[in-house]
């Protein structure tokens, strides 16, 4: 279980750097499947000792900037900009 892996302070900033990333792109997060991505990539910043809330934001950022032409590129994503 991942909270028998991490202390307290590193599971808060996890959560932190989690609602960060989708509160900047509201509109990619509205599914499950991009949030668990993310929290994916926090969580595998966490495993490798990148623990501190910056640590772990930047890595949610990168999770983001690695999902984002995939958003942009569905064909709903695109009806909601015109």
């Amino acid at each position: 279980m991942i909270s028998d892996e991490f202390d307290r302070m590193t599971m808060a900033n996890m959560e932190v750097a989690l609602e960060r990333a989708c509160q900047l792109h509201p509109d990619q997060f509205e599914g499950h499947e991009a949030r668990r991505l993310v929290a994916v990539a926090i969580l595998e910043s966490a495993q490798c000792g990148r623990k501190n809330l910056g640590q772990l934001t930047l890595a949610a950022t990168r999770a983001v900037l690695r999902l984002r032409p995939a958003a942009l590129s569905r064909p709903e994503s695109r009806e909601r900009r015109s």
